[in-house]
């Protein structure tokens, strides 16, 4: 099973990210992290790598109902969002699966909200 939803498009890495964050908002996320691994790498390691961020993207209302259903479901939580640059505005966008995520955990309850945050999660990843 594949653990991720993806699209590439062709744009300014930058404006890939603005727009992702507006498609995130649209769909009740807010972005709570941006880790700029091509900053980090350079700072640490001294290695030129690809324009790639990390966004942490949480939806309170269903990360408040995932809670309520696994206290320990935060270990899981906020859903990862990828965007990297494969080459001059040719931009990947990657999000986690939640369902995929979340077969681990032996809970209906959960996996219906999981399947919910999916479905956002790729209307977000397609409206870019």
């Amino acid at each position: 099973m594949k653990y991720y939803i993806n699209k590439t498009v062709n744009a300014d890495f930058d404006q890939v990210v603005d727009l992702l964050k507006e498609a995130l908002h649209n769909e009740g996320f807010a972005a709570l992290t941006e880790i700029d691994l091509h900053e980090k790498i350079k700072e640490k390691l001294n290695i030129d790598f690809r324009r790639y961020k990390i966004l942490g993207a949480c939806n309170p209302p269903f990360a408040y109902r995932a809670l309520e259903q696994e206290d320990k479901i935060g270990t899981m939580l906020p859903c990862n969002i990828i965007i990297q640059e494969l080459s001059k505005n040719e931009i990947e966008v990657a999000a986690v699966d939640p369902v995929a995520s979340m077969m681990a955990v032996e809970n209906q309850e959960l996996n219906k909200i999981a399947g919910e945050i999916k479905q956002k999660l790729e209307r977000v990843i397609e409206s870019l």
